[in-house]
């Protein structure tokens, strides 16, 4: 081939890149008659609210990335969007409960474990505030997955791309690939936005979203505190108090297990980039879409149907990430009945914390399947029966001194058998096998609400053996 040749398949290549940009241009824009971009159609395939504001914002979000293309996704869009999501209008949450909750809440603690408070305050945010304070941390979770997804994508655009256009394709790439980070991001803050209305504390989602000077100390959400407690036939102040002593155990342990923090999220994270996108199901999956139903394309991210099943390496790596997830919420839960014993209706409460997370909320799977990972301790059954059975074999301090370090945890097969973890604390003798399973058996029934709360000795006492009493005047 000439040079000639050479200079004309070049300037080709550049028209074609260019006459991409333009019409892509044209339909962010609305211009160009046909070739507009309809923007509910456009908001309904990336999941987002149909809000002319927001609207506004993703267009030029998507214009700045197509005319400033980047190989790294703008996490700032993320933001944004998740504080436009939060912003809804709803009038603010009275915090005052919360605020009377936590001194009472503190009391109890220091009575039934040997972790101390953290130095942080607890205090109450704001659904923009708790974005603003949590975003980094679901962006540092989401973004393996997005770079997987944004590069599958361009793979299978090469693939697909007659060869012609290869040229063009090769120019237009970092665009592409801009824009189509850029819409992940825009439908992550949407989901980020959305969680703000249905989480209750800092510690809600099972790891400490929040970091940094004065954010340790947990927090609660009054909205999101009282969204729950609507339909409890319990009563608010105590739907709050119960909450409040879940948050403040749950700061406690992760301020008092310094190196529990970073563990977890770099085991997420560590699985997160082991996922691959499957660049056949893109493929299947265009020829299934309805070009009249856009929002299908929402759809099938948000169920996690480009996440193939799951490879051995990252199945060990779930299993280990659930076992020390349901370790955790297991120590949160057992450390909370006990604290929260004088509370009228604790153990119903305690019963719907337990479905709401077994169950979780819409925005909650939607970012599951972004990230391709569920953070749900389902082994945190076995896991209160074992905090609760070395308490009772030894006492707190030696349950609670477990937590030193990651090699004295309990492992994964001490959860399936009781006894081994018994025998390497030295306490072996004082509990054989069939008084273990007894006990798993009676506390199982108990979490599943099979037995009364209080159905323990004939004097009236419970399984911790602490009579029932009543909170003191104005707890």
């Amino acid at each position: 081939m000439s040079a000639n040749d050479h200079d004309d398949a070049d300037r080709e290549g550049r028209n074609d890149f260019e006459d991409l940009q333009r019409i892509l241009g044209e339909m962010l824009s609305g211009q160009g008659g046909g070739a507009a971009l309809d923007p509910e159609q456009f908001a309904k395939a990336a999941g987002i609210p149909i809000d002319p504001q927001m609207l506004q914002g993703l267009f030029a979000t998507l214009q700045g990335a197509m005319h400033n293309p980047s190989a790294e996704i703008d996490w700032s869009a993320t933001r944004r969007t998740a504080i436009e999501v939060a912003s809804d209008g709803s009038a603010a949450a009275d915090p005052a409960p919360a605020l009377r909750a936590f001194p009472v809440a503190t009391l109890w603690l220091d009575e039934v474990t040997d972790i101390g408070a953290t130095p942080d305050a607890p205090r109450t945010l704001g659904r923009i505030e708790w974005v603003q304070q949590s975003v980094d941390t679901w962006v540092g979770l989401a973004q393996p997955v997005a770079e997987s997804i944004t590069s599958a994508l361009m793979g299978a655009l090469q693939t697909q791309m007659p060869e012609e256009l290869g040229d063009a394709l090769q120019g237009a790439a970092p665009m592409l690939r801009s824009v189509g980070g850029a819409l992940f991001a825009v439908q992550l803050g949407t989901i980020i936005g959305k969680l703000s209305g249905e989480v209750v504390s800092a510690g809600d989602i099972g790891i400490p979203l929040l970091s940094g000077p004065g954010r340790e100390g947990g927090a609660l959400l009054p909205g999101g505190v009282a969204a729950f407690a609507e339909g409890l036939d319990q009563d608010p102040e105590a739907v709050t108090l119960y909450l409040a002593v879940r948050e403040l155990a749950h700061a406690r342990l992760f301020r008092h297990a310094k190196w529990l923090r970073l563990h977890l999220l770099t085991a997420i994270t560590d699985y997160s980039r082991g996922i691959r996108i499957d660049t056949d199901r893109i493929q299947d999956l265009a020829h299934e879409i309805d070009p009249e139903h856009p929002e299908q394309i929402q759809q099938l991210i948000a169920n996690g149907a480009l996440i193939p099943p799951k490879t051995q390496e990252q199945e060990a790596a779930h299993a280990r990430l659930e076992t020390m997830l349901a370790l955790v919420e297991g120590w949160v839960d057992v450390v909370t009945a006990d604290a929260a014993k004088r509370i009228p209706g604790a153990e119903a409460i305690a019963e719907m914390v337990r479905r709401r997370r077994a169950t979780g909320g819409p925005a909650e799977h939607a970012f599951a399947a972004l990230a391709g990972l569920e953070l749900r301790p389902r082994r945190l059954r076995e896991a209160a029966a074992l905090w609760r059975l070395v308490a009772e074999r030894s006492d707190v301090a030696t349950r609670d001194g477990l937590w030193a370090h990651p090699d004295l945890l309990p492992t994964s097969e001490e959860l399936d058998h009781p006894a081994q973890l018994l025998e390497r604390l030295g306490l072996g003798g004082a509990a054989p096998e069939t008084a273990v399973d007894e006990f798993d058996a009676a506390l199982a029934q108990l979490l599943d609400g099979e037995l009364p709360p209080h159905a323990g000795g004939e004097d009236g006492r419970d399984e911790g053996g602490a009579a029932p009493t009543t909170p003191p005047a104005g707890s």
